[in-house]
Protein backbone atom coordinates (compact mmCIF):
# COMPACT_ATOMS: atom_id res chain seq x y z
CA UNK A 1 0.00 0.00 0.00
CA UNK A 2 0.91 3.77 -0.70
CA UNK A 3 1.51 6.05 1.79
CA UNK A 4 -0.93 9.26 1.20
CA UNK A 5 1.33 12.31 1.46
CA UNK A 6 -1.58 14.81 2.07
CA UNK A 7 -5.32 14.50 3.22
CA UNK A 8 -8.67 16.93 3.31
CA UNK A 9 -9.59 17.47 6.27
CA UNK A 10 -12.92 19.63 7.85
CA UNK A 11 -11.84 22.48 9.82
CA UNK A 12 -14.02 24.46 12.37
CA UNK A 13 -12.53 28.16 13.46
CA UNK A 14 -14.50 30.39 15.53
CA UNK A 15 -12.76 34.38 14.65
CA UNK A 16 -12.76 36.71 17.85
CA UNK A 17 -15.10 39.29 15.25
CA UNK A 18 -17.85 36.70 16.25
CA UNK A 19 -17.72 34.43 13.02
CA UNK A 20 -17.72 30.52 12.74
CA UNK A 21 -16.25 29.72 9.54
CA UNK A 22 -16.62 25.84 8.58
CA UNK A 23 -13.79 24.31 5.71
CA UNK A 24 -12.00 22.24 3.78
CA UNK A 25 -7.69 21.58 4.70
CA UNK A 26 -5.10 20.30 2.99
CA UNK A 27 -2.85 18.89 5.67
CA UNK A 28 0.18 16.77 5.04
CA UNK A 29 0.36 13.56 6.57
CA UNK A 30 3.11 12.57 8.15
CA UNK A 31 5.39 9.52 8.07
CA UNK A 32 3.70 6.66 11.29
CA UNK A 33 6.84 6.49 14.03
CA UNK A 34 7.21 3.22 15.24
CA UNK A 35 3.76 2.75 17.15
CA UNK A 36 1.70 4.06 14.71
CA UNK A 37 -0.46 3.64 12.02
CA UNK A 38 -2.38 5.46 9.27
CA UNK A 39 -6.15 4.87 8.34
CA UNK A 40 -7.94 5.52 5.44
CA UNK A 41 -11.14 7.10 7.11
CA UNK A 42 -14.28 5.78 5.52
CA UNK A 43 -16.82 6.41 8.25
CA UNK A 44 -17.37 8.98 10.88
CA UNK A 45 -20.36 9.59 12.98
CA UNK A 46 -21.67 12.55 13.64
CA UNK A 47 -22.54 12.79 17.12
CA UNK A 48 -23.77 15.58 19.28
CA UNK A 49 -19.93 15.84 20.90
CA UNK A 50 -18.81 16.30 17.24
CA UNK A 51 -21.63 18.66 16.41
CA UNK A 52 -20.96 20.52 19.49
CA UNK A 53 -17.23 21.32 18.74
CA UNK A 54 -18.14 21.95 15.01
CA UNK A 55 -20.46 24.91 15.28
CA UNK A 56 -19.77 25.96 18.58
CA UNK A 57 -22.15 28.75 20.27
CA UNK A 58 -22.69 29.72 16.13
CA UNK A 59 -26.29 30.09 15.36
CA UNK A 60 -26.51 27.89 12.85
CA UNK A 61 -30.03 29.56 11.19
CA UNK A 62 -27.45 32.38 10.25
CA UNK A 63 -25.35 30.22 8.22
CA UNK A 64 -24.28 31.26 4.72
CA UNK A 65 -22.46 29.34 1.66
CA UNK A 66 -19.20 30.46 -0.33
CA UNK A 67 -16.20 29.30 -1.71
CA UNK A 68 -16.34 26.40 -4.54
CA UNK A 69 -17.51 23.38 -5.00
CA UNK A 70 -14.42 21.52 -4.28
CA UNK A 71 -13.66 23.62 -1.32
CA UNK A 72 -16.64 25.16 0.38
CA UNK A 73 -16.70 27.52 2.80
CA UNK A 74 -19.55 28.11 5.56
CA UNK A 75 -19.92 31.12 7.96
CA UNK A 76 -22.16 31.71 10.58
CA UNK A 77 -22.94 34.28 13.62
CA UNK A 78 -21.61 33.62 17.45
CA UNK A 79 -24.36 35.63 19.33
CA UNK A 80 -22.20 38.46 21.78
CA UNK A 81 -23.51 36.84 24.60
CA UNK A 82 -21.97 33.43 23.65
CA UNK A 83 -18.42 34.58 22.70
CA UNK A 84 -17.28 34.25 26.49
CA UNK A 85 -17.86 30.52 26.43
CA UNK A 86 -15.47 30.14 23.23
CA UNK A 87 -12.72 32.58 24.53
CA UNK A 88 -10.29 29.23 24.89
CA UNK A 89 -10.78 27.91 20.96
CA UNK A 90 -10.68 31.80 19.64
CA UNK A 91 -8.74 31.96 16.54
CA UNK A 92 -7.91 28.61 16.50
CA UNK A 93 -8.55 26.17 13.38
CA UNK A 94 -9.93 22.96 14.88
CA UNK A 95 -10.01 19.11 14.08
CA UNK A 96 -13.52 17.73 14.62
CA UNK A 97 -14.67 14.12 15.21
CA UNK A 98 -13.71 11.66 17.94
CA UNK A 99 -14.26 8.84 16.29
CA UNK A 100 -14.09 6.68 12.86
CA UNK A 101 -12.93 3.56 11.09
CA UNK A 102 -11.21 2.80 8.36
CA UNK A 103 -8.39 0.81 6.44
CA UNK A 104 -4.76 0.93 7.67
CA UNK A 105 -2.84 1.31 4.71
CA UNK A 106 0.55 1.85 6.58
CA UNK A 107 2.16 1.19 9.87
CA UNK A 108 5.48 2.18 11.63
CA UNK A 109 7.84 -0.71 12.41
CA UNK A 110 6.37 -1.94 16.08
CA UNK A 111 4.29 -5.87 15.93
CA UNK A 112 1.51 -3.67 17.29
CA UNK A 113 1.42 -1.41 14.05
CA UNK A 114 2.39 -4.04 11.75
CA UNK A 115 -0.52 -6.27 13.04
CA UNK A 116 -2.94 -3.83 11.97
CA UNK A 117 -1.21 -3.45 8.36
CA UNK A 118 -4.26 -3.94 6.36
CA UNK A 119 -7.11 -4.50 8.88
CA UNK A 120 -10.65 -2.63 9.21
CA UNK A 121 -10.15 -1.07 12.61
CA UNK A 122 -12.53 1.47 14.61
CA UNK A 123 -10.34 4.55 15.99
CA UNK A 124 -10.86 6.91 19.00
CA UNK A 125 -8.82 10.05 18.95
CA UNK A 126 -10.07 12.93 17.75
CA UNK A 127 -9.54 14.66 14.37
CA UNK A 128 -11.72 11.85 12.14
CA UNK A 129 -13.34 14.62 10.23
CA UNK A 130 -9.97 13.65 7.33
CA UNK A 131 -9.32 11.33 4.22
CA UNK A 132 -6.61 10.13 6.36
CA UNK A 133 -5.28 10.00 10.12
CA UNK A 134 -1.77 9.31 11.66
CA UNK A 135 -2.36 7.66 15.39
CA UNK A 136 -0.96 4.72 17.75
CA UNK A 137 -2.13 1.37 17.22
CA UNK A 138 -3.12 1.12 20.69
CA UNK A 139 -6.06 4.36 19.98
CA UNK A 140 -7.53 1.37 17.40
CA UNK A 141 -9.42 -1.37 17.10
CA UNK A 142 -8.95 -4.53 14.86
CA UNK A 143 -12.78 -4.78 13.64
CA UNK A 144 -14.14 -8.51 13.37
CA UNK A 145 -13.66 -10.34 9.93
CA UNK A 146 -16.58 -8.85 7.43
CA UNK A 147 -17.45 -6.08 10.19
CA UNK A 148 -17.12 -2.23 7.47
CA UNK A 149 -16.03 0.45 8.39
CA UNK A 150 -19.73 2.14 8.32
CA UNK A 151 -20.72 -0.60 10.99
CA UNK A 152 -17.67 0.25 13.20
CA UNK A 153 -17.82 3.59 13.16
CA UNK A 154 -19.46 4.00 16.23
CA UNK A 155 -17.66 1.38 18.39
CA UNK A 156 -16.36 3.58 20.88
CA UNK A 157 -18.23 6.63 21.77
CA UNK A 158 -21.75 5.56 22.16
CA UNK A 159 -21.21 2.48 23.29
CA UNK A 160 -18.85 2.78 25.68
CA UNK A 161 -20.74 6.17 26.95
CA UNK A 162 -23.65 3.28 27.97
CA UNK A 163 -21.72 0.66 29.16
CA UNK A 164 -20.42 3.65 31.35
CA UNK A 165 -23.56 4.06 32.98
CA UNK A 166 -24.17 1.21 34.08
CA UNK A 167 -20.90 0.52 35.34
CA UNK A 168 -21.52 3.87 37.46
CA UNK A 169 -24.40 2.64 38.58
CA UNK A 170 -22.70 -0.50 40.35
CA UNK A 171 -19.89 1.44 41.51
CA UNK A 172 -21.77 3.89 43.15
CA UNK A 173 -24.48 1.68 45.24
CA UNK A 174 -27.35 2.74 42.74
CA UNK A 175 -29.40 -0.20 41.61
CA UNK A 176 -31.45 1.12 38.91
CA UNK A 177 -30.97 3.96 36.23
CA UNK A 178 -33.00 7.19 34.40
CA UNK A 179 -32.02 8.20 30.91
CA UNK A 180 -33.14 11.19 29.09
CA UNK A 181 -33.35 11.95 25.18
CA UNK A 182 -33.71 7.64 25.63
CA UNK A 183 -34.69 7.31 22.22
CA UNK A 184 -31.14 8.38 21.19
CA UNK A 185 -29.06 5.47 19.22
CA UNK A 186 -27.12 5.93 22.56
CA UNK A 187 -30.63 5.49 24.60
CA UNK A 188 -31.47 2.57 22.44
CA UNK A 189 -27.83 0.83 22.97
CA UNK A 190 -28.71 1.47 26.80
CA UNK A 191 -31.65 -0.52 26.33
CA UNK A 192 -30.65 -3.26 24.74
CA UNK A 193 -27.54 -3.28 27.49
CA UNK A 194 -30.04 -3.25 30.22
CA UNK A 195 -32.58 -5.77 29.12
CA UNK A 196 -29.65 -8.62 28.47
CA UNK A 197 -27.93 -7.33 31.99
CA UNK A 198 -31.56 -7.47 34.18
CA UNK A 199 -31.18 -3.57 34.72
CA UNK A 200 -34.20 -2.11 35.60
CA UNK A 201 -34.01 1.14 33.43
CA UNK A 202 -37.02 4.23 33.63
CA UNK A 203 -36.29 6.17 29.62
CA UNK A 204 -38.12 9.93 29.34
CA UNK A 205 -38.52 10.89 26.25
CA UNK A 206 -40.05 14.09 24.35
CA UNK A 207 -42.48 13.00 22.38
CA UNK A 208 -44.86 10.33 21.72
CA UNK A 209 -43.09 8.75 18.51
CA UNK A 210 -40.23 8.54 20.64
CA UNK A 211 -42.05 6.45 23.28
CA UNK A 212 -43.53 4.31 20.83
CA UNK A 213 -39.99 3.56 19.04
CA UNK A 214 -38.48 2.64 22.70
CA UNK A 215 -41.86 0.37 23.54
CA UNK A 216 -41.04 -1.18 20.32
CA UNK A 217 -37.74 -2.21 21.23
CA UNK A 218 -38.85 -3.67 24.96
CA UNK A 219 -38.87 -0.49 27.14
CA UNK A 220 -40.94 -1.07 29.98
CA UNK A 221 -40.65 2.38 31.50
CA UNK A 222 -41.03 5.22 29.26
CA UNK A 223 -42.02 8.75 30.30
CA UNK A 224 -43.08 11.14 27.86
CA UNK A 225 -42.23 14.64 29.23
CA UNK A 226 -44.78 16.25 27.03
CA UNK A 227 -47.39 14.91 28.56
CA UNK A 228 -49.74 16.50 31.42
CA UNK A 229 -49.22 13.35 33.60
CA UNK A 230 -45.15 13.24 33.46
CA UNK A 231 -44.25 14.16 36.90
CA UNK A 232 -46.68 11.47 38.04
CA UNK A 233 -45.55 9.18 35.72
CA UNK A 234 -41.98 9.81 36.26
CA UNK A 235 -42.59 8.97 40.33
CA UNK A 236 -44.30 5.60 39.42
CA UNK A 237 -41.48 4.63 37.26
CA UNK A 238 -39.18 6.22 40.10
CA UNK A 239 -41.24 4.05 42.97
CA UNK A 240 -41.39 0.65 40.81
CA UNK A 241 -37.57 0.29 40.15
CA UNK A 242 -35.90 2.18 42.63
CA UNK A 243 -33.87 4.17 40.81
CA UNK A 244 -31.83 6.98 42.27
CA UNK A 245 -29.04 7.56 39.65
CA UNK A 246 -29.96 9.67 36.65
CA UNK A 247 -28.12 10.20 33.55
CA UNK A 248 -29.07 13.40 31.07
CA UNK A 249 -28.28 14.45 27.85
CA UNK A 250 -30.53 17.83 27.88
CA UNK A 251 -28.43 19.72 30.28
CA UNK A 252 -30.44 22.93 30.40
CA UNK A 253 -34.06 23.84 31.75
CA UNK A 254 -35.91 21.89 34.30
CA UNK A 255 -35.61 18.37 33.15
CA UNK A 256 -32.64 17.51 36.29
CA UNK A 257 -34.61 18.64 38.82
CA UNK A 258 -37.70 17.63 38.12
CA UNK A 259 -36.04 13.63 37.94
CA UNK A 260 -34.60 14.64 41.79
CA UNK A 261 -37.78 15.98 43.11
CA UNK A 262 -39.66 12.62 40.79
CA UNK A 263 -36.59 10.45 42.73
CA UNK A 264 -37.39 11.72 45.96
CA UNK A 265 -41.09 11.73 46.23
CA UNK A 266 -40.82 8.04 44.85
CA UNK A 267 -38.42 7.45 48.32
CA UNK A 268 -41.12 9.07 50.42
CA UNK A 269 -43.41 6.69 49.82
CA UNK A 270 -41.56 4.06 51.29
CA UNK A 271 -40.44 6.74 54.21
CA UNK A 272 -41.54 5.83 57.32
CA UNK A 273 -39.87 8.51 59.38
CA UNK A 274 -40.40 12.37 59.10
CA UNK A 275 -37.07 14.30 58.12
CA UNK A 276 -36.57 18.04 57.28
CA UNK A 277 -33.61 16.99 55.91
CA UNK A 278 -35.62 14.62 53.67
CA UNK A 279 -34.92 10.99 52.54
CA UNK A 280 -30.86 9.99 53.64
CA UNK A 281 -30.97 8.07 50.18
CA UNK A 282 -28.13 9.70 47.57
CA UNK A 283 -29.90 11.09 44.82
CA UNK A 284 -27.40 11.97 41.92
CA UNK A 285 -27.87 12.99 38.20
CA UNK A 286 -25.16 13.35 36.03
CA UNK A 287 -25.33 16.05 32.88
CA UNK A 288 -23.58 14.47 30.18
CA UNK A 289 -24.88 16.51 26.75
CA UNK A 290 -25.88 19.90 26.11
CA UNK A 291 -29.02 19.33 23.88
CA UNK A 292 -30.41 22.33 25.68
CA UNK A 293 -27.87 24.89 25.76
CA UNK A 294 -29.93 27.32 28.48
CA UNK A 295 -29.22 27.43 32.11
CA UNK A 296 -30.11 24.60 34.07
CA UNK A 297 -32.86 25.20 36.56
CA UNK A 298 -34.36 23.61 39.64
CA UNK A 299 -36.46 23.91 42.68
CA UNK A 300 -34.96 22.36 45.51
CA UNK A 301 -37.63 19.82 46.96
CA UNK A 302 -35.65 16.90 47.33
CA UNK A 303 -33.91 16.93 50.51
CA UNK A 304 -30.06 17.28 51.75
CA UNK A 305 -29.01 14.08 49.64
CA UNK A 306 -28.30 14.98 46.13
CA UNK A 307 -25.97 15.57 43.46
CA UNK A 308 -25.39 17.07 40.31
CA UNK A 309 -22.59 17.33 38.36
CA UNK A 310 -21.04 16.64 35.06
CA UNK A 311 -19.85 13.17 33.66
CA UNK A 312 -17.45 12.45 30.92
CA UNK A 313 -16.62 9.28 28.93
CA UNK A 314 -13.12 10.31 28.89
CA UNK A 315 -12.90 10.85 32.64
CA UNK A 316 -14.82 7.47 33.27
CA UNK A 317 -12.07 5.52 31.14
CA UNK A 318 -8.88 7.19 32.91
CA UNK A 319 -10.70 6.31 36.67
CA UNK A 320 -11.64 2.52 35.76
CA UNK A 321 -7.99 1.90 34.51
CA UNK A 322 -7.07 0.05 31.09
CA UNK A 323 -8.09 -3.14 32.80
CA UNK A 324 -11.95 -2.65 32.97
CA UNK A 325 -11.33 -0.45 30.01
CA UNK A 326 -10.14 -3.35 27.85
CA UNK A 327 -13.29 -5.81 29.26
CA UNK A 328 -15.85 -3.01 28.35
CA UNK A 329 -14.13 -2.61 24.67
CA UNK A 330 -14.18 -6.36 24.56
CA UNK A 331 -18.02 -6.58 24.54
CA UNK A 332 -18.20 -3.96 22.46
CA UNK A 333 -16.45 -6.00 19.59
CA UNK A 334 -18.18 -9.30 20.51
CA UNK A 335 -21.64 -7.36 20.35
CA UNK A 336 -21.29 -4.62 17.20
CA UNK A 337 -23.64 -5.75 14.93
CA UNK A 338 -26.41 -6.54 17.92
CA UNK A 339 -26.09 -4.63 21.06
CA UNK A 340 -24.17 -1.79 19.35
CA UNK A 341 -25.55 -1.76 16.08
CA UNK A 342 -25.49 1.79 15.18
CA UNK A 343 -27.75 3.28 12.18
CA UNK A 344 -27.62 6.18 10.33
CA UNK A 345 -30.20 8.20 7.40
CA UNK A 346 -27.40 9.61 5.44
CA UNK A 347 -24.01 9.16 3.95
CA UNK A 348 -22.27 12.28 2.75
CA UNK A 349 -18.71 13.34 2.26
CA UNK A 350 -16.82 16.15 3.49
CA UNK A 351 -17.92 18.74 0.80
CA UNK A 352 -21.68 17.13 1.23
CA UNK A 353 -20.90 18.10 5.01
CA UNK A 354 -20.65 21.54 4.08
CA UNK A 355 -23.95 22.53 2.12
CA UNK A 356 -26.10 24.42 3.94
CA UNK A 357 -29.35 21.85 3.16
CA UNK A 358 -27.24 19.09 4.66
CA UNK A 359 -26.78 21.33 7.83
CA UNK A 360 -30.46 22.11 7.99
CA UNK A 361 -31.12 18.29 8.95
CA UNK A 362 -27.51 17.10 10.58
CA UNK A 363 -27.73 20.60 13.30
CA UNK A 364 -30.90 19.52 14.79
CA UNK A 365 -29.67 16.17 16.52
CA UNK A 366 -33.06 15.18 16.25
CA UNK A 367 -34.30 11.01 16.98
CA UNK A 368 -33.33 8.97 13.17
CA UNK A 369 -31.37 11.98 11.55
CA UNK A 370 -27.98 10.69 12.56
CA UNK A 371 -25.49 11.44 9.49
CA UNK A 372 -22.59 9.19 9.01
CA UNK A 373 -19.25 11.00 7.32
CA UNK A 374 -17.42 9.43 4.88
CA UNK A 375 -14.02 11.78 3.85
CA UNK A 376 -13.37 9.34 1.19
CA UNK A 377 -16.71 9.63 -0.56
CA UNK A 378 -16.31 10.94 -4.26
Amino acid sequence: MTQPRTTLQLRSLVRRNGELELSLAEEPVPEPKPHEVIVRVEASPMNPSDLGLLFGAADMKTARASGTPERPVITATVPEAAMKAMAGRLDQSMPIGNEGAGVVVAAGASPEAQALLGKTVAMLGGAMYTQYRCLPAAQCMALPEGTTPAEGASAFVNPLTALGMVETMKREGHKALVHTAAASSLGQMLNRICLADGVELVNIVRRKEQAEILRAIGAKHVCDASAPTFMEDLTEALASTGATLAFDAIGGGKLAGQILNAMEAALLRKSTEYSRYGTPIHKQVYIYGGLDRGPTEFTRGFGMTWGMGGWLLFNFLQKVGPEDAARLKARVAAELKTTFASRYTKEVSLREALQPEEIAVYAKQATGEKYLLNPNRA
